[in-house]
């Protein structure tokens, strides 16, 4: 090997590092073109957005306020219970408050509103956030018990506050819905997605849910920004509450109107059924089949079931006897 001329690049290393750090300045010079260019996106501010990890914080911080004992090391008891919360919620306080700042900055400067004290309005969103505390813990109560009433393989309270994902997916979805109706941008959504992330349930922040609501398993269930839900209602798998499909160019002037269904009281919506637009109501104690496919209202007390299909059993020969069912 000695005796054979080596590479340029093996003889002179720096002169093929320098080719690719030329490289890398050229992509760096057409990356930056991009970004003052105004045809691609970026946050070039000099103040930060919020933060993921500081939001996932945030939910976690309050998920050991909302069930005091179950997600923490830390032993609590009936004499530092008290104690307990005090400081959780005094560091609740401080981290929302702090990350709303930096959503309602962001909003100023990137849309060039006008200054709305930043500081105050988020601390003062943060403490009316808190005050809600208490009811958002009697309503979660509610969807506990929805579980345990509407899962016979509900074994306990803890079973379905430890490990139902449905009930994590509705827990976050009430906190970030409180933020959603204190008009707070970006929080909201960044909490939702981060249960959509983890349990394949997407709850949009905007839709109002009454008390009791029971998910049953959960992965691929969405419910759109304008759904309204009333009480008692349990729902399943692949279930979608969504809008209508829309005009390329509709986003803007529908924004602001209902667009996605209504269900009333006491309805059990069975797995994979979708039911679309805002003008659909499905009526009080009805009962939705698997994979059904709405698009209209129905009335109280209705079920709503697909045409079924006979099992088509081919080509197997048992004994004497061939099975050719359908």
């Amino acid at each position: 090997m000695s005796n054979k001329q080596l590479p340029d690049h093996c003889q002179n290393p720096a002169i093929y590092l320098d080719r690719r750090r030329h490289e890398l300045h050229k992509v760096a010079n057409q990356l930056t073109k991009t970004c003052l260019s105004g045809e691609c996106f970026e946050h070039l501010a000099p103040q930060p957005i919020p933060l993921r990890d500081e939001t996932i914080r945030i939910i976690k911080q309050a998920r050991n306020i909302l069930f005091p004992g179950y997600f923490t090391q830390t032993r609590i008891d009936p004499v530092n219970l008290k104690y307990y919360l005090g400081q959780q919620l005094s560091e609740l306080h401080e981290m929302l408050g702090n990350q709303i700042i930096l959503a309602i900055r962001h909003d100023c400067l990137r849309y060039h509103d006008n200054c709305v004290n930043c500081e105050e309005q988020g601390l003062d969103a943060a403490s009316d956030f808190v005050k809600q505390l208490p009811a958002l813990r009697r309503i979660l109560a509610t969807d506990v018990r929805a579980a345990i009433e509407g899962d016979p393989a509900a074994k306990s309270v803890d079973q379905v506050i430890f490990s139902y994902p449905g009930l994590f997916a509705i827990s976050i979805y009430r906190m970030a819905h409180l933020l959603h109706h204190l008009e707070i941008p970006l929080l909201p959504r960044m909490m939702t997605e981060y249960a959509h992330n983890l349990t394949g349930i997407d709850i949009n922040p905007g839709a109002h849910i009454d008390e009791s609501f029971f998910i049953d398993h959960g992965t691929g269930i969405v419910v759109g920004e304008t759904t309204r839900i009333g009480k008692q209602v349990r729902i399943y798998q692949g279930v979608t509450l969504g809008a209508l499909s829309l005009p390329r160019d509709a986003g803007e002037s529908l924004r602001n109107t209902k667009r996605h269904p209504t269900i009333e009281d006491e309805v059990i919506i069975y797995a994979g059924a979708t039911i679309l637009g805002g003008k659909t109501v499905i009526g009080a104690r009805s009962v939705i089949g698997g994979n059904v496919w709405l698009t209209s209202s129905i009335p109280p007390d209705t079920k709503v079931l697909q045409n079924p299909q006979e099992p088509v059993y081919k080509g197997e020969t048992i004994g004497e006897s061939e099975i050719k069912c359908g």
